[in-house]
């Protein structure tokens, strides 16, 4: 059937179905979405996607969708670059919607965190830094980049863009195992369950998947049977996939990830329809056209308040794009550390910047109602610190005292240390955490014997 005429036919069936939920001057736009994510098109009317589109285009949720659509003004534009530029459809800009409302800070109880929900092994995996300073899946072009890489990794191995997105939510492993089951009762319904049953393949093949389910089969030995059955006739699509089968415990795909891919179809779908071309809202479908957010680099030892004030914006506003910054004030003097700032306040940074001037101490004057605890709190760091740095004895503080604040109180200066009677080279690495491998080398040793008086240097880069 022609595409003309398969458009027609599903309009059509919309108006004899009474089915249809979205303006049909739209229909043409969801029918390209779906092409785009490799989904046929008769999947529009699904009933459970229809289902979950009638959810979804009440009054409250569609204002609650526009207004986390404002929400992400800045960086909205910033995600669809970097999705058009790598060929990601345009969809997979509500997978962020159904994995964060675009929340750069939201975090699961599983540990995912960020705009696109990486867990922290896989964050690492994809580059993304997280440390005591640092947490680059609250980066906003840092996280998509690696979403990307992940995406399109997940797409080369399953060839179509709702899988990879499938997979992004359950696993590859998961997706994986739904397809190999799918396809084999595929063949089975095919050639008869008669023959399937005395088929011994067909009975290996099932016991590996049985193992595998018990955790008494690796990962691989379900692949193998993948690259297997994928060769076959029998190619699953998302009907066959998503099917929910009576009287089995575990499904091809799961529960979660079938709503999931739902989910971000209708999302996608809510942005081709009618109530969006309101005057209210019109400005999110033109949202994309320029780039509202600029990328600038900065030293360590700056207090983001006093780059906030350097620009003329909210100090809050700030913190809120840039929260893959953990602390008040950027670490590490050695370091530079990447901040997204308004690309209306570029100019103004780029004529002002000079005067930012990096420091390893920020005097802080203390406020009425400030204790140690609150002033830790805004900087970031352990308030034991700001008791070392300024050799306070209790935790009193008094209103107009000017406190030393660490810009890295993790920072350890090379000592010294003079050996005494029962220390041993491994008991002195011990204490300052050092390699013992690491003190030999730094004190040109050739044995591990050391004298009581004997100065050992310690070296901590």
């Amino acid at each position: 059937m022609r595409p003309i005429l398969k458009s027609i036919f599903i309009l059509l069936s919309f108006s004899t179905l009474n089915a249809t939920l979205v303006s049909t001057a739209f229909v043409q736009n969801d029918l390209k979405l779906l092409e785009e994510l490799d989904i046929k098109s008769s999947y529009i009317t699904n009933y459970k996607l229809q289902k979950e589109l009638r959810k979804r285009l009440r009054a409250g949720q569609k204002k609650g969708y526009a207004q986390k659509l404002n929400n992400a003004d800045l960086f909205i534009p910033q995600i669809k670059k970097i999705l058009r530029e790598n060929n990601i459809p345009s969809a997979f800009l509500y997978l962020v919607m159904a994995e964060s409302n675009f929340i750069l800070d939201a975090s699961s109880n599983k540990k995912a965190k960020g705009l696109w929900q990486f867990m922290p092994l896989t964050a690492k995996h994809f580059g993304l830094e997280t440390n005591k300073y640092i947490d680059e899946r609250m980066d906003i072009i840092k996280s998509t980049n690696a979403a990307v890489s992940y995406l399109k990794k997940l797409h080369k191995m399953f060839g179509k863009w709702y899988l990879a997105a499938i997979a992004y939510n359950c696993g590859e492993g998961r997706v994986v195992e739904g397809i190999t089951r799918a396809t084999i009762d595929m063949y089975c319904d095919d050639v008869g369950y008669k023959i399937c049953r005395k088929d011994k393949k067909i009975k290996k093949f099932r016991d590996t998947i049985r193992l595998y389910h018990a955790k008494k089969a690796k990962y691989r030995d379900l692949n193998k049977i993948y690259n297997e059955v994928k060769k076959w006739k029998y190619k699953p699509d998302i009907d066959q996939l998503l099917i929910v089968q009576p009287n089995i415990r575990r499904q091809y795909i799961p529960t979660e990830s079938r709503r999931y891919i739902r989910k971000i179809i209708s999302l996608a779908i809510m942005n081709n329809s009618d109530f969006l071309a309101k005057d209210e809202n019109i400005h999110l479908l033109n949202r994309g056209i320029s780039e509202p957010l600029a990328t600038i680099d900065i030293k360590g030892g700056i207090l983001l308040s006093s780059v906030a004030t350097l620009i003329g914006l909210d100090n809050k506003r700030l913190k809120d794009l840039n929260l893959h910054i953990k602390k008040n004030v950027l670490p590490s003097l050695d370091k530079t550390y990447r901040l997204y700032i308004p690309y209306s306040k570029l100019a103004r940074y780029n004529l002002n910047k000079d005067q930012l001037i990096s420091k390893k101490y920020i005097q802080y004057r203390v406020k009425s109602g400030d204790s140690l605890l609150k002033i830790s709190k805004k900087f970031g760091i352990d308030y034991k610190f700001i008791k070392k740095y300024n050799q306070l004895k209790s935790n009193n503080i008094m209103v107009n005292q000017d406190l030393l604040i660490p810009t890295d109180p993790y920072a350890k200066e090379d000592d010294v240390y003079t050996v005494k009677m029962g220390d041993t080279l491994s008991k002195i690495a011990n204490m300052y955490k050092i390699p013992l491998k690491k003190l030999i080398e730094t004190n040109h040793l050739k044995t591990t014997v050391i004298k009581v008086g004997e100065k050992v240097k310690i070296k901590y880069d």
